[in-house]
This record gives structure tokens, sequence and C-alpha cells, in this order.
């Protein structure tokens, strides 16, 4: 795939990004809608459909596979829009000619086609050479989609288990594969094998001879082992990884998947040294299974590309990840919340965004899905829980249910953020006697959870003036830690020019190299697990412990090459990272004796 930009903007929540290709993808850039709420993407299709005048009718929960057609309907009609937008912008009017100009201007400093629009247009502007250009060279931003593989949940019909191709995850799968988009699916959250098997039921996720795919396949992934073992077991089924996609364990947005001390630097280091190794071993496997399934098999290598993100927050950033580590793109998620011409956020949680500094971004335990979750102090989804907590009613009502996975007091599932899940352990809870201290501390524990599969997509039907009876009007947010840094509301063209480096707006001269800052909060982490630790050790913390540290050590010292090492980059901090590194190494070591003494006492 051809690309315009060296940016691409991953998933933020459920509806954060719900139309973003559609405010975007005219300029060229690649951006990703979640499929989590097929509630909320089919209250957006009516929208859509009587602002653009394009016939509506409703896909109730009557029908059969109800959700998969939902998400089908409305990516065909987001991609049917944008695709409308982008003809208009190349079908050049002087209505359009604006549009063709900030397309141009937002593109990097070193874009051919920023350099071949300049040279056609230096002496005269001809509209018919200019059309014909733009027709052959301007590529469209790609309409991808995210798929969390773990929310999964089973769905009944009458009472009766509906067969495991019904589940959330998988008809949202079936959802895109019935789609016209040419784009791919962004698989996060881990490995579900039911899931990558039913993929290779779409013919659009195999190669053709030239190697190309209608549809593509993204793995978000924290570390390389991660990456060979799923891509492997894709490959097994006939299925190649396009895009391997590399996210920072603890500096992003949404949930936090922390690796055991695992830090980006040395994970895109062992993917650049490795990514040869990886091609050949998987493609391979590949291969051997498009035979045996008697699958058209390519004439020649097939490619993948490697992506990062998590924290990025400046060009000297943005160029040091991509020259360095030989990257083709990468992803800037949590500043773009601030930019409403690419995202969809509504005007109170804007301000709060606009607002927060690093004490109001915190790692949390709200989510339901029982990972840390990154989240945004007192925002008005946790200002209602706590409304509910106050009145002696802890929990949601659970009106959309996509992560009602807790199995513990119903086959069917509970969400651990629910009112009835709440109250069922809460009583289980009064039933054990515990003393006053550790009673409150499991009775908290408990009511923590929020019901963000609600809230996460509640803003965009606030900032569309949509009915929020069913939902209610709490909105959750997770920005990642970098939101600290920004505290103005842009524009689309403010954004692209401080990622390509023609502006900057970073709005403190504190904000720390994103690698130390990851290395920040991996510390706060490891000291968490550490205290948790010291209460009452088994072998098994003693293992994690000492692996986690071994390899924020080994973290460390790479670091220390890299810095020492780099000669154009970085210059105006590396001293005060050096001596950052060697303090968190003095505390490391500190660590590793700690955990040793503790071992030993228990």
């Amino acid at each position: 795939m051809k690309k315009t930009h060296s940016f691409h903007i991953p998933v933020m929540g459920i509806g954060f990004t719900i139309d973003t290709p559609l405010k975007v993808a005219q300029y060229g850039m690649d951006s990703v809608i979640s499929l989590v709420d097929d509630i909320l993407l089919e209250k957006l299709r009516k929208m859509y459909s009587e602002k653009f005048e394009v016939p509506y009718q409703e896909i109730t929960d009557k029908i059969d596979d109800f959700r998969a057609k939902r998400i089908t309907s409305y990516l065909n009609l987001i991609s049917d829009l944008a695709d409308k937008k982008f003809e208009a912008l190349k079908n050049l009017t002087s209505k359009t000619s604006d549009d063709i100009l900030a397309y141009i201007n937002m593109l990097p400093n070193n874009s051919k086609l920023k350099a071949e629009y300049k040279k056609l247009t230096e002496k005269e502007f001809n509209f018919t050479e200019v059309k014909r250009w733009a027709s052959n060279n301007l590529v469209m931003g790609s309409i991808d989609v995210n798929i969390m593989t773990k929310v999964d949940k089973d769905n009944y019909k009458d009472k009766e288990l509906l067969p495991t191709e019904y589940n959330d995850a998988h008809a949202a799968l079936r959802g895109f594969a019935n789609s016209k988009l040419n784009s791919s699916v962004v698989l996060s959250a881990g490995m579900n094998p039911r899931l990558y098997s039913y993929m290779a039921q779409f013919n659009d996720f195999f190669p053709n001879k030239n190697g190309q795919f209608k549809k593509r396949i993204i793995l978000k992934v924290s570390d390389y082992r991660s990456a060979l073992i799923q891509g492997k077991f894709l490959a097994k089924k006939g299925l190649w990884v396009s895009e391997y996609r590399i996210e920072s364990g603890l500096n992003c947005g949404g949930h936090a998947f922390a690796t055991d001390g695992y830090l980006l630097g040395p994970v895109l280091a062992e993917f650049k040294t490795n990514r040869k190794a990886l091609q050949e071993t998987i493609q391979q496997v590949l291969f051997q299974e498009l035979e045996n399934l008697n699958k058209t098999m390519p004439e020649a290598d097939l490619t993948f590309e490697v992506t990062a993100q998590g924290g990025v927050g400046t060009e000297e950033e943005h160029n040091f990840l991509i020259e360095e580590y030989d990257l083709d793109s990468v992803g800037w998620g949590s500043p773009f919340l601030l930019v409403p011409e690419a995202t969809t956020v509504d005007d109170s949680t804007l301000q709060k965004l606009v607002n927060a500094k690093e004490k109001d971004l915190y790692l949390s335990d709200i989510s339901p899905l029982g990972i840390p979750f990154n989240n945004l102090k007192n925002n008005t989804k946790d200002l209602e829980k706590q409304v509910n907590i106050d009145k002696n009613r802890p929990g949601s009502a659970c009106p959309k249910k996509f992560v009602a996975l807790n199995k513990e007091f119903k086959e069917t599932g509970i969400c651990t953020a629910s009112r009835e899940y709440q109250h069922l352990k809460i009583k289980a809870l009064d039933e054990q006697g515990l003393d006053s201290e550790s009673y409150k501390k499991a009775f908290n524990k408990i009511i923590e959870k929020s019901c963000t599969c609600v809230g996460l997509g509640t803003s965009a039907l606030l900032a569309y003036g949509l009915d929020t009876k069913v939902e209610g009007e709490g909105v959750s947010v997770c920005p990642g830690p970098n939101m600290a840094y920004y505290s103005k509301v842009m524009s689309l063209a403010n954004m692209t020019d401080h990622i390509y480096g023609r502006a900057n707006m970073v709005s403190r001269a504190d904000r720390p190299n994103l690698f130390v800052k990851e290395l920040a909060i991996y510390m706060d982490f490891l000291k968490n697990k550490f205290e948790e630790a010291k209460v009452d050790m088994n072998k098994k913390e003693e293992k994690y412990l000492k692996t986690f540290t071994t390899n924020m050590k080994a973290g460390v010292a790479y670091y220390q090459e890299l810095f020492n090492g780099v000669k154009d980059s970085f210059q105006d901090i590396r001293s005060s990272v050096l001596s950052e590194l060697e303090k968190t190494e003095a505390v490391l070591n500190q660590m590793q004796l700690d955990i040793q003494n503790l071992s030993v006492k228990f």
C-alpha cells in the first residue's frame, strides 16, 4: 500500500474514532474504527444517512445476525461517504481547491507529492493539469477497524446459546469481512484461537497471486515473542499478518497490557534485528498451509509493515523511531483527542482533557475486563458511579452487556461493573466474616469497576446531540499519560504541522522523552507490585518480580548504550537522560536485593 503520511491515528476508546475516517481519509490519513458497540454504530448510521440523504432502514435486534449486519452497513456507509469526499477533492473545482491545498500542505516536508505539486503549480494553476495529476497520484487514507479479541461474549436467543460465530468478536469480524472495505482489521488484546481460526472462512483475507489482500490483518503486540507466536498461529490457518503494530505496554491510552518489564526501545530493536527471520519463518509456514488448502500461491515473497505507537510527542521522537528502527509508520493517539476535525469528543470532556495534568491521568483498575486502564480523574462516568455508591446502590444498570463475561454467578455471564454482579459479590463478601480492614479492601475492589463499554461511546452521542436515554450522560475517557503536555484544542493542520516539525503544540518545556516517561511508568508499576508482594510473597510472585527487574535492567542498559551513541538526536536532553538512567539502575539493583531478602523471609 502506498502511504502518504508517516503517522496513523489508532483506535481510541469506543466512540472517539468512530467516524474519524470520514474526517481524515480524504487527506490520505489512516485511522481506525472500534467495532465493539453495534448499537452506537447503528445510531450513527441513521444520523449520517439523514445528513447525507442516503436511504436508511433500521437493523433492529429482532433481525437474525443483527450485530454483523449493523457493522457491515455502517462500514459500507462510511466507505461510500469517504470515497465521495475524496473524489470531490480530486475532481477539482473552485469549491474544492482549498481541500486539495489542505491535502498538500499537511503532507510531510520531504513528500514527493508535495514537491511535484509545487513544481506543477509554480508558474500557473492549470485546473485540468492539476486535476489529472491529483487523479493519478493522490491516495486516500485507509479505513481500518479494531476488534478486541477477548471481548467475545457468548450470545443467546430465547435463552438458547447461539453457535460460536454469533459471539461478539466473531460477529464483528464477519461484519468487517462482509463489508466493501479494502482495508485492515487490527486485532488487539491478545490471542483468541477460536476467532483466528474463524477468519480463515473469509476469502478476502487470503492473498492473490501478486501477494495482495482485499482485507489485511494488523496484529497489535507489545513484544516480539507474542508477534512470533500469533503470526505463526495465523499462518497455520493460511493467514498472513500484514502489519505488526507495536504498542508501549503502559505508555499508551486505553487498556494497558504491561509486559514483563520489556520496554519499547529494546522491543523495537528486537523487531529490527529479527525482521527478516520473522518474515522467512512465518512465510514458510504460510506457503505450506496455502498449498495444503489448495489456495492461490503468491508468486513473490510477502511483506509486512512494522509500526509503533505509545507516548510519541515530538517530531524528533517521531523521526527517530522511523529512522532508528526502520518503521513504516508511527501512531499518534491521545493528542488527536484535542483535534475536533479528527475525533469525536463532547465539549465538556474536551475541556477536561485540555486542563488535564499528570496528576489527573492515572492507571486505574476500573475496567470490567480486569486489565489496567488509563483513566482521567473526575470523568463524568466515574462521578456517576460514585453517586450510585453514595446511595448505597453500587454498580451500573448495564444496558449494553458487551463485557458481561464473568460467569461466577451466572452461566450467561455478568459484567463486573453491573449492579447485579456487585450486589451478589458484596453479599458473598458479607458471609466471609472478614476483619474490617480486609473487608474494606475487598469491598473497594468490587465497587471500583466502571461501566466503560457504555461510557467510552457516550461522548459521540453527546457531541452529535443524539439520544442518551439508555446510556445516560456519563463519559469515560482513556487518554495516555502524554495528554498532560497538550493544553489546547487544535486544528488538523496544527496537529500535522506539530508531527512534522513545522509548529510546536506541546505546551510545556518539561515534557520527558518518550522512553524516559515509559521507564518511569514501568518503575511505578513495578514498585506497586513489589509493595503488594511484601504482604505475603509466593513462588509465582517471586519469579514474576525477578523476571520483571531483570528485563528492566536490560532495558536500562540498552538505553544507556543508545543515548551514549546517538549523534544527531536528543542532544539537548542526553545528559539528563543518562543521569536518570543511572538513578533507575541503582533503584533496580536495590530492588533485586530486596526481592531476594523477601523471598528468604517467606
